[in-house]
């Protein structure tokens, strides 16, 4: 079993590690890599996954809220040791790409993990992960319709990450706005699906 990472920076060196040690990174390495008791991790890498220049291959941020939307309802039904079915543990990337991807997030988690740690910690325990869980899930739900628009499904994928960090980190400064933003986000994208329906 992993240690549970408490930074990004510990996230992108599990990841840096698997990219050198095989040809191919999937989703299950990924997830016995960053340990399975810290909620934080899965849901912060596939929304930053998203928000980096990769994200913009087309299917793939639906594909990554599916992943995510699976994490947030284990998270809010209370599961203990989140759970892949084996299709989605199997999937995986080439170790180039991971690599490529965790480079660029460098600068974004050395600025994350200096400002974001530990504050109103009580935030981040019992019953609000379930609701930053259930959070999640429905921002999750908007970015299937939000992906045929340019660069829409950026604002609730940035909620979700913010939630993750919260998490992983522990703050719940954090967790308070990350629940802002979700709300920014869902009435956003709401207010875009409508306009286009």
């Amino acid at each position: 079993m992993a240690d549970d990472p408490h930074s990004i920076g510990d996230i992108l060196d599990s990841l840096g590690t698997l990219a050198d040690e095989q040809d191919r990174v999937s989703l299950g390495d990924a997830v016995a890599a960053f340990g399975n008791r810290s909620y934080g991790p899965f849901l912060l890498v596939p929304a930053l996954i998203e928000v980096s220049p990769i994200g913009s291959i087309p299917g793939l941020p639906t594909m990554l809220a599916a992943i995510i939307a699976l994490f947030a309802v284990q998270i809010v039904i209370g599961r203990e040791h989140l759970w892949l079915p084996k299709f989605l543990a199997r999937r995986s990337a080439k170790a180039a790409t991971v690599d490529k991807a965790t480079r660029k997030l460098r600068g974004v988690a050395r600025f994350a993990d200096r400002w974001f740690h530990g504050r109103l910690p009580v935030l981040t325990r019992g019953p609000f992960v379930r609701v930053a869980g259930l959070c999640c899930l429905l921002l999750a739900m908007t970015v299937p319709p939000l992906e045929l628009l340019p660069f829409a499904s950026t604002a609730p994928m940035a909620a979700i990450a913010a939630f993750g960090l919260a998490l992983l980190v522990r703050d719940g400064v954090l967790m308070i706005v990350a629940t802002v933003l979700a709300g920014v986000a869902v009435a956003v994208g709401v207010g875009v699906i409508g306009s286009k329906g």
